[in-house]
């Protein structure tokens, strides 16, 4: 029997409380202890613990046009980075500054990013925590801040990522 446990934030959305959770869930798929798998259809990102189970993220993942598929590894882990707009989102965005500080409210990644190996992208932390749950960035894997921590405690550099539908 696999126990289920789970975290617990919430978030406030037009007057409504949205549950968010981080929980341990069955996992029997045959994927390596300590790889990442995000299911962009689920907007969720399972960590695969080894034992059967897999802690589950809800996350907010990339618009249509926007999502990207395969396997991927984490190049480096920052913590409060600063971030630059890449070509894309500055042509979309003109006004954006060319570099955000870490920490900065208008920062979008949060408390912690994840870089991945391919391309522009990362698992990263939101300021936006409403858009968890949708289909929102340009590509990016938005996380609660809380929940970037902790992934970000649980995984290396090299860490296997598998984006699938």
């Amino acid at each position: 029997m696999v126990l289920r446990f789970a975290l617990a934030a919430a978030v406030w959305v037009g007057g409504l409380q949205l549950a968010l959770a981080r929980e341990t869930v069955p996992f029997d798929e045959s994927v390596a202890p300590g790889t990442v798998v995000i299911r962009t259809q689920e907007r969720r990102l399972y960590y695969v613990q080894g034992d059967g189970t897999a802690l589950r993220y809800r996350v907010a993942v990339g618009r249509p046009g926007k999502q990207w598929y395969g396997d991927a590894a984490i190049a480096g882990k920052y913590l409060r980075p600063a971030w630059s707009p890449p070509d894309e989102v500055r042509r979309d965005n003109p006004k954006l500054p060319d570099v955000i500080p870490g920490g900065a409210r208008n920062n979008p990644m949060g408390a912690a990013a994840l870089v991945l190996s391919w391309g522009e992208y990362a698992i990263h932390g939101t300021n936006r925590p409403d858009s968890i749950g949708t289909f929102a960035s340009y590509g990016c894997i938005r996380m609660l801040n809380d929940d970037v921590m902790d992934l970000f405690r649980r995984v290396s550099v090299g860490t296997r990522v598998m984006v699938t539908r």
